[in-house]
């Protein structure tokens, strides 16, 4: 019994210590032509239009080039790329109505008289309510509404032969939460777009990515 106790009190403490982890579900689509032996691995970035080229894109930009740096490519640093590597990210605000409902403090249920109805409650009499007829005492419940806003994020990456602009890889990553922070989610969009990379081309996966919590 105390090796049981000393072991789940020892599990909390690296719960407490490592953090909490969120776990991100994408769904990522993959299109692409990679060649089965590639030694040139050097790119550089598409320059995107100015509207689009903010501190925003370009701290995304760095998460992007760490994957890639993890699977081998090479930033080309001032010499003639092999690739150029293409990316676009949006968010949607979906707002969606919610319905709840609210029951009346006036509210109590009665017993029931006869069949097919509860009490006198929306008793219906020649195309007329009943004069018996409370709304305090009707079954059904109030609705309050309320907005829920749902985020849908899309973010896509190309990586193209920079001699001829042949497309070779193009995968697209698409995540709805309630997350409102676009920053604390990328991370695990950029993970999820390079899963298993190149992967099986012309598929659709839902990819699982954890990413521990910031500490304040």
């Amino acid at each position: 019994m105390k090796r049981l106790i000393m072991a789940a009190a020892g599990t909390a403490l690296a719960l407490l210590l490592g953090g909490c982890a969120t776990t991100y579900r994408s769904d990522v689509t993959t299109f692409h032509q990679w060649p089965a032996q590639m030694e040139d691995k050097t790119f550089v970035f598409e320059v995107p239009p100015p509207v689009d080229d903010t501190l925003e894109w370009r701290s995304y930009q760095e998460l992007v080039r760490g994957e890639l740096a993890r699977l081998g490519f090479r930033d080309a640093n001032g010499a003639t790329p092999a690739l150029t590597v293409g990316m676009r990210f949006t968010t949607t605000d979906i707002p969606v109505r919610v319905l709840e409902p609210v029951m009346s403090p006036f509210y109590h249920p009665m017993p029931r008289f006869g069949y097919g109805y509860r009490g006198f409650h929306r008793r219906y009499w020649g195309g007329w309510y009943s004069p018996f007829y409370d709304p305090f005492w009707g079954p059904y419940p109030a609705y309050q509404v309320s907005v829920e806003h749902q985020y849908r994020r899309e973010l896509q990456v190309s990586i193209k032969q920079a001699s001829d602009a042949k497309r070779l890889f193009d995968v697209t990553v698409h995540n709805t939460s309630r997350e409102l922070s676009t920053p604390e989610v990328m991370p695990a969009l950029v993970k999820s777009a390079f899963a298993g990379f190149p992967g099986v081309s012309g598929t659709a996966r839902r990819v699982e990515v954890k990413l521990e919590e910031k500490k304040g």
